[in-house]
């Protein structure tokens, strides 16, 4: 399930039904996108999510009444190992291709996340490609990059021969058909499983 903030903050709780704020999140987030959590577990009325901050994996409670649920059979399953990636519709495996990982010095952190939010980079046949999906989770070797805060991504390239190697400074690049493909039919809270 995927939790849609409906106000202008949200504060997570440490635990279900407590009264220790984790973190108070505004919303939209910093992209102007909607704020969005992956559901961990449904407590009635409180909801376990995953959330997007430091350090990776991080997990709160928020208030059922505070969000709107949808849900995706989407998953992303991204092999480090075998530069690979995998989408899958309930259990039957829809697209696949070949992805670039971070450097030895600046790695992709393995774990579960979600896409946080999708953008368009100003310039399609720059670095970033023509779509790029914002991830919950953040590099642990910068603590920022490029003006922002480290946050990983998937997004798409303009050096396809790049791919199958370790190529960038922690996101995941696959083609600009297979992020465009992505950008059409995966939403915002789809969650992404990266192992090494």
């Amino acid at each position: 399930m995927i939790a849609t903030v409906l106000g202008d903050e949200i504060g997570v709780m440490t635990e279900k039904g407590g009264e220790e704020v984790l973190d108070t999140l505004v919303n939209p987030n910093g992209f102007g996108v909607d704020r969005a959590f992956l559901v961990e577990s449904d407590e009635d009325a409180w909801l376990e999510v995953l959330l997007p901050v430091r350090p990776n994996g991080t997990t709160g409670w928020v208030r059922r009444d505070e969000v709107s649920l949808t849900s995706t059979d989407f998953r992303v399953e991204i092999d480090m190992a075998e530069f690979e990636f995998s989408v899958y519709e309930r259990d039957e495996e829809v697209r696949g291709g070949v992805i670039g990982t971070g450097k030895s010095d600046t790695p992709t952190p393995p774990g579960r996340y979600y896409f946080t939010e999708l953008l368009q980079p100003s310039d399609p046949d720059g670095p970033y490609g023509v779509y790029a999906f914002g991830l919950s989770g953040f590099s642990e070797s910068l603590e920022t990059f490029a003006g922002g805060p480290g946050q990983l991504a998937v997004h798409g390239t303009n050096d396809e021969g790049a791919l199958g190697r370790q190529v960038s400074h922690g996101c995941v690049r696959v083609s600009n058909e297979d992020i465009t493909w992505m950008a059409e039919n995966l939403p915002v809270g789809t969650p992404v499983e990266i192992s090494e």
